[in-house]
């Protein structure tokens, strides 16, 4: 439960993922009791980012992170369903990157999912912070900048996975500019804006010229 300055109480809104039914109950069975939580029923047909103006935070159970949990939580962070804490078996670092990639902001081992780490974890989520355990966090670290100095240094990426002339181009595209005001501005030809394009949407797997445009923006790099 949180206090406004008026004296009005709120609680947390959870809704719960899991892939077996005795997890989801399991979990569902340790958050029910705690007076700062309000778990959403599964059955519930919309999924807001907020109930009463708290931000929803999703609960994923998972034993590893592998394609189908990638799946799971790439939809989840696509339909906006809000702030995702990822409660996992096995967590090694790819997946652990991955899962933080896919929009994963707090993660808890099973072993240690206890009510009182749960409602932590849960409870930063919501004030839009992260919690990573001491020692995930510091293989995390390791992991991201090997992947920086490996895989995107060399091709002029940053972490965003968007190269410096891409975020130009995405900048002109959201200026309102066509295709051949920004090959003059920059000094491309149209056919390398176009390709700029493609690769951008191609590899980020975005739908067109206006969606790469709404990440750039999500990511704060325009």
């Amino acid at each position: 439960m949180r206090y406004h300055g008026n004296g009005d109480l709120t609680w947390i809104p959870v809704r719960i993922s899991a892939q077996d039914p005795i997890t989801r109950a399991g979990l569902a069975g340790q958050l029910r009791p705690r007076p700062e939580i309000r778990l959403l029923g599964e059955g519930e047909p919309a999924e807001p980012v907020e109930v009463d103006g708290e931000p929803v935070v999703v609960l994923v159970a998972v034993d590893r992170v592998g394609e189908e949990e990638l799946r799971t939580l790439r939809q989840l962070r696509c339909s906006a369903a809000g702030r995702i804490v990822l409660v996992g078996t096995e967590l090694d670092d790819a997946g652990l990157v991955a899962a933080v990639e896919c929009g994963v902001v707090g993660v808890v081992r099973r072993k240690e999912a206890t009510a009182e780490r749960l409602v932590q974890v849960i409870a930063a989520a919501a004030r839009g912070e992260g919690s990573v355990p001491a020692d995930l966090l510091g293989r995390l670290l390791e992991q991201v900048g090997r992947l920086q100095r490996q895989v995107l240094d060399p091709r002029g990426l940053a972490f965003t996975g968007l190269a410096p002339r891409e975020v130009e181009v995405l900048r002109l595209v959201a200026a309102g500019r066509d295709t051949a005001e920004i090959a003059e501005e920059l000094s491309f030809s149209e056919r390398t804006v176009k390709n700029v394009l493609h690769e951008v949407t191609t590899r980020l797997q975005l739908r067109n010229r206006s969606h790469a445009v709404a990440y750039a923006m999500r990511e704060g790099l325009i």
